[in-house]
Order: structure tokens, then C-alpha cells, then sequence
């Protein structure tokens, strides 16, 4: 190992080091609702800031910028434009509204919200919305796993399954120790190391491409690679993007409605008068982060272009080669490249000990407690859910086994889920007093299952043998959120409208939270 690389894994070590003191520091849980919730005591730059950080996952620093790598601007835009907005309105029209109905009802799990907001006695709604969280929120959290393993395994030359089990490990260790204020804090932490990463990687990548005039003359003399209508294909040409693909590519923003472990911020701040200004710094974050993130991916290739880098096998380990180009210029730039390194496990960190949370809350909170109806101390609950999030972080570990699965394709299919799955319900439980349980799960169990038919089913049935058609080809484009958005929001309506209009008592509660919110 050279003295850059021992230099690098120390300032590593010295990262995850602080992180589990972070969760050995919020130890002391007593209650289930401090361990998943906090006791609704977040600040609001915490919020902000933790929120971001958990929303953006190793998708930034890896999977964005391997996009753009690989095929140019227009299919980082366009999804970068379409969060960047999803973000924005989930501040401005959810976050608030979720706050106040959440605790007027006393809920603390996304789960348990729709539950009680439809006083579901069933419980059928907290369980199939539980069973939804599991099912995609557990690959979700396995591409955390796998851009650590990632990390480590392209550095180190190591092997890619230790690597990934350790950086698990501590995943696990620092969440169960310390549930939700531990994983808010060190998201706070990790958005500002995942920020100096981002900067030293542009600054130094722009110098070592030959300024920018290098890096734009690059990327004009690509087909396509500029282009917002069109993206840059490996065989060197110029492939048409489509006005119905960049609709369905900017519906990535549409998840931002469903997003469990960012709704959970919004439940968790103190002050809810607040929110205005986590809105600003969490919008303004996001803008700044996404856009240079594609900026790496476009100078990177650039690098490629010059020498400096080798063409790259795996697009999406762009930042970690340029952090082993920085380490090569002495002590001070191998401590940078570690600091830089550890944006990257920090950006896969932060949305993976949410994740964590978030299943584990549906298993023992809301499947467990909710509807079986076990009750148990609250010393017990909280043994339960460290119980609950050691098992699903062994699962996560098993799902990230394999080395050559896609990061953004993992987060894609699971952000499409959420999203299509919780999203409507959750506008249409905020702003449409006439939604009834009936249409919310009808609409959540029809996001769920376009999410999963779309390209398994629905593709393949297209094709002819097993050969690509026009019609396959066509329905491979859309990315799946946008259909399964639209069913959903259909179902609600509808099957709501010919069901049992909701009882005076929901519709009390609902004119009561709306004069809360209107009341400031």
C-alpha cells in the first residue's frame, strides 16, 4: 500500500470512526418515538440538510455523474430538473401540512399517518403501506451498501464483498445505536463533507482538463453529448431522447411526494414555522449539488479525453478516479482525496441509515405493533426495531452481493416504487377531503404493481420472441414512476368517488388541521 493510500484509509477510518460516536452519542433512546421520530426536536438547518443528504444517496456522486459520463447532459438534466422542482414543492406544499396532521393525530411512521388519517381500525392500510416500504426500500438501501463496496474495491484493489460488508457494519452499528437523531445528525455531517467533495473535485478537474475551454470543446465534439434533445450513444453517435421520454424522465421529481425517509424530516422539526427556511437551504443545495455532480461526469470524460484518465469500464467510479489522481500530488492532496472518498460513503451512508429506519419502523412499529396488535413496553419496542434493522441490513448486504448491478438502475426502480406507491396517496390525503381509505389503498396498491409489471411484464409481453419492437422499445423509454403516478392518482378518484364518502369524524379532523395550517 503507497503512503497516499495509507493516508487516504486513515482519514476514512477517522470518518467512520466519528460517526459511530455520533451514534453512540444519541444512544440513549428511551421511547420507540425518539428512536424512529426524535421527539420531533430537529432544528431546521438539520432538517434541511439531513433531508437532502438522505434523499440523495450515492446516486449523487456516483450515479449522476456516470450518467453524464457516459452519455452527456441531456439525460442528467432533464432528471436533475425534475428533482430539483419535486424538491422545491414537497417543501412548499407537504411539508408543513404532513407536520401539523401528523402530530394533531400523533403519528409518528409514515404508515401510521395514513392510517390514522383515514382511522383505518383495520389497520389493512399501515399494513400494506409497511409491506410497500420493505419491498423497495430494501434495495434501496442495498445500493448504499453496494457504492461503499464500490468506493473501497476501485481505491484499494480490494475485494468488493469485505469492503461492503465493513462499510454495512457501521451503517448498522451507528443506526441502531442512536435511530433517528443519530442518522439526522450525521446526514447533517455527511451533506457538508459530501459539499467539499464536490467542490475539490471540480476545481481540481476543470485544472487538470486544461481550464474550461478544454472541457466544453470536449464535450461539442461528441454527437450528441451537449444536447438536451438527444444523448451521446457508446458507439459514438447521437441518439434521439423524445419529447415523451424527457416527460417521463423529469417525473423522477413526481417521488419527492412519497419519499418516506425526507417525509419523516418534515414530522420531525421542532418548529414548524420553521420550514420556510429549511425550504430555501434544502432547494438551494440541491440545485448547486446536482448540477456539479454533472459537471464531474462532463469533465471527466474530458480527462479521459486528454489521458489523464484511462477509459472507464465503470462510468459511475468517475470521482474516485479523479481522488486517485489528487492523491498522487503529495500528503496534503492524499488527506484531500480521503476527505473527498469519504463524501462518497457519506452520500451512500446518509440514505442508507434512513432507509434503515424507515423499514425497520414499518416491520415493528406498524406490521408488528400495528396491525397484529403486540403490545410491548417501550424499553422492549426499541430492542425490537434494533432487532428489526440488524435484520434488514443483513438482507441489504445479500441484495448488494453483486458487484456489477447498476447503482442508479437499483435507486431508479425503487425511487419509481415510493413514489407511484405513496405519492398520490399522500397529496390526496393532505388536500382532498373526500379520498377515502378505499381509494387511498386502491391507488397505492396500483402504483405499486405498475412499478413492477411495467418492465418485466409489460415490456416483454411487447416484444415479438423476445426481440425488441417498436412498441417495446417505445415503452422502455418511459420511466415507470410517470405511468404508475397517473394509474394511481386515477384509482384514487375514482374508486373514492363510488365508495362511502368518510365519516363526519375524518372530515372534522381534516377541516381542523386545514385551519391549523392556514393559522400558521
Amino acid at each position: 500500500m503507497t503512503s497516499a493510500q495509507i493516508i487516504i484509509m486513515i482519514a476514512i477510518i477517522l470518518y467512520l470512526a466519528a460517526v459511530i460516536i455520533v451514534g453512540f452519542r444519541y444512544s440513549k433512546t428511551n421511547s420507540v418515538s425518539d428512536f424512529y421520530l426524535g421527539g420531533r426536536r430537529l432544528g431546521p438547518l438539520v432538517t434541511a440538510m439531513s433531508a437532502e443528504a438522505s434523499d440523495m444517496s450515492s446516486w449523487l456522486l456516483m450515479g449522476l455523474p456516470g450518467v453524464a459520463y457516459a452519455t452527456g447532459l441531456c439525460d442528467p438534466f432533464w432528471t436533475a430538473a425534475g428533482l430539483a422542482v419535486g424538491t422545491y414543492l414537497n417543501w412548499l406544499i407537504v411539508a408543513k401540512r404532513l407536520r401539523v396532521y401528523s402530530q394533531e393525530i400523533g403519528e409518528f411512521t409514515i404508515p401510521g399517518f395514513f392510517s390514522g388519517r383515514y382511522h383505518d381500525k383495520s389497520n389493512i392500510i399501515k399494513l400494506i403501506s409497511a409491506l410497500v416500504i420493505v419491498a423497495f426500500f430494501v434495495p434501496y438501501t442495498a445500493s448504499g451498501f453496494k457504492g461503499c463496496g464500490k468506493v473501497f474495491g476501485t481505491l484499494f484493489n480490494t475485494d468488493y464483498h469485505v469492503t461492503m460488508v465493513i462499510c454495512a457494519v457501521v451503517i448498522v452499528v451507528y443506526t441502531m445505536l442512536g435511530g433517528f437523531l443519530a442518522a439526522s445528525v450525521t446526514d447533517f455531517i455527511q451533506s457538508i463533507v459530501m459539499s467539499v467533495a464536490i467542490i475539490a473535485v471540480l476545481g481540481y478537474g476543470i485544472k487538470t482538463a486544461g481550464g474550461w475551454s478544454a472541457v466544453s470543446e470536449n464535450a461539442k465534439g461528441l454527437a450528441g453529448y451537449i444536447s438536451l434533445a438527444s444523448t451521446h450513444a457508446s458507439d459514438g453517435t447521437a441518439s434521439n431522447y423524445g419529447v415523451l421520454t424527457t416527460i417521463s424522465t423529469v417525473s423522477w421529481g413526481l417521488g419527492y411526494f412519497g419519499v418516506p425517509h425526507v417525509l419523516l424530516r418534515f414530522m420531525a422539526i421542532e418548529d414548524r414555522n420553521k420550514l420556510k427556511l429549511s425550504r430555501r437551504i434544502a432547494s438551494i443545495w440541491v440545485v448547486i449539488a446536482m448540477g456539479a455532480a454533472i459537471l464531474i461526469g462532463i469533465i471527466g470524460n474530458a480527462l479521459t479525453a486528454n489521458g489523464s484518465l484511462p477509459k472507464l469500464d465503470d462510468p459511475e467510479t468517475i470521482i474516485v478516479q479523479i481522488s486517485i489522481l489528487i492523491s498522487q500530488h503529495g500528503a496534503v492532496f492524499a488527506l484531500l482525496a480521503g476527505i473527498i472518498l469519504a463524501g462518497i460513503l457519506a452520500s451512500a451512508m446518509s440514505t442508507a441509515d434512513s432507509q434503515l429506519l424507515v423499514a425497520s419502523s414499518s416491520i415493528s412499529e406498524d406490521v408488528l405493533k400495528g396491525f397484529f396488535k403486540k403490545k410491548v413496553s417501550d424499553k422492549a419496542g426499541v430492542l425490537i426495531a434494533r432487532i428489526t434493522l440488524l435484520i434488514i441490513g443483513l438482507i441489504g448486504v445479500i441484495i448488494a452481493w453483486d458487484p456489477d448491478s447498476s447503482v442508479f438502475n437499483i435507486v431508479g426502480f425503487a425511487w419509481a416504487g415510493f413514489g407511484a406507491a405513496f405519492a398520490p396517496v399522500m397529496l390526496f390525503s393532505l388536500f382532498w377531503k373526500r379520498t377515502t381509505k378505499q381509494g387511498a389503498l386502491a391507488g397505492m396498491i396500483t402504483g405499486s404493481l405498475i412499478v413492477f409489471l411495467w418492465d418485466n411484464v409489460f415490456v416483454k409481453l411487447a416484444m415479438n420472441g423476445g426481440e425488441a419492437t417498436d412498441l417495446s422499445t417505445f415503452l422502455s423509454s418511459i420511466y415507470e414512476l410517470f405511468p404508475a403516478f397517473v394509474a394511481a392518482s386515477i384509482m384514487i378518484v375514482v374508486v373514492s368517488l363510488i365508495t362511502k364518502a368518510p365519516d363526519k369524524e375524518v372530515v372534522d379532523e381534516f377541516d381542523r388541521c386545514k385551519k391549523l395550517i392556514a393559522e400558521g
